[in-house]
C-alpha cells in the first residue's frame, strides 16, 4: 500500500515542537517511525514564511535553514502559504463594559493570521486523489477545516485517511476523529526525540547546521 503524507506544519508546531529541544525534525524520519511498513510516496509539507515579531528576529533565518534541512529529503516537496499581520481590536477578557454606553471595552493588539495552509493541503490531497498516486492518505493535523476534503477522498475516491494529531489527547478534532478511517491521536515525545536530523545535515552546496538557539 502506497502513503502519501500530508503535514501541517504550525499544525504541528504548535500542538507538538514548541517549548522542546525536538524542533530539529526530519519528516522522512518521524512519518517512517510512525507509520511503520508503509510504502511512503510523497510528503507534503504545508507552511508559511515566519515574519519576526517582538524580540525574536532571527526565526526567520532559523526556518529557512529548516527549509534548506528538508529540501535534502528526495520525496518531500515545501507548499508555502503566507503570513498576514496587521493591527485590530478584541474585547478585552475579562469582560468589562463602558459606563457610557454599556459596550464591551476592547483592547488594540497586533493580530497575525496564517493564510492559505489548509486550503493548499485540502487542494493537494484531493488532486493526488484525482491523479490517483496513493492508496493511504496520512494527514498530520487537528484542523476541523480538513474535514470536507477527508469525507471526499474516503468517499468519493474510496482511499484510506488516516489522521495524526500532533496535539493531546484530549484536544483532538472530534469532526477528524469521526471521519478519518484511523487515528492517532497524540504524538509521543520519545518518537520526536528519536526524529532528528543530525546536528549537520550534509548538503551539495554546504553542511546545514541545526541553529545554536533550538
Amino acid at each position: 500500500m502506497k502513503a502519501n503524507v500530508y503535514i501541517d506544519g504550525f499544525n504541528l508546531y504548535f500542538g507538538s515542537l514548541r517549548g522542546t529541544p525536538c524542533k530539529w525534525l526530519d519528516l522522512a524520519a518521524i512519518c517512517h517511525m510512525l507509520l511503520p511498513g508503509r510504502n511512503i510516496g510523497r510528503i507534503r509539507y504545508f507552511t508559511a514564511r515566519v515574519i519576526p515579531i517582538g524580540e525574536d528576529r532571527q526565526a526567520p533565518n532559523r526556518q529557512d535553514t529548516y527549509f534548506r534541512a528538508l529540501q535534502t529529503l528526495p520525496n518531500l516537496t515545501i507548499h508555502l502559504g503566507r503570513f498576514s499581520s496587521h493591527p485590530a481590536y478584541a474585547p478585552a477578557y475579562p469582560l468589562t463594559y463602558s459606563a457610557s454606553d454599556g459596550r464591551p471595552q476592547t483592547v488594540r493588539l497586533l493580530k497575525t493570521e496564517e493564510k492559505r495552509t489548509d486550503v493548499n493541503l485540502a487542494t493537494l490531497l484531493l488532486m493526488d486523489c484525482v491523479e490517483d498516486t496513493f492508496d493511504e492518505a496520512v494527514i498530520i493535523s487537528n484542523d476541523s477545516d480538513l474535514l470536507l476534503p477527508t469525507e471526499y477522498a474516503i468517499k468519493r475516491f474510496g482511499k484510506v485517511v488516516g489522521v495524526i494529531s500532533p496535539h493531546q489527547r484530549n484536544k483532538m478534532s472530534t469532526e477528524l476523529l469521526q471521519t478519518a478511517t484511523w487515528t492517532y491521536k497524540t504524538i509521543n515525545r520519545s518518537v520526536l526525540a528519536a526524529s532528528q536530523f543530525p546536528d549537520v545535515v550534509q548538503h551539495p552546496r554546504g553542511p546545514i547546521a541545526r541553529p545554536h538557539s533550538w
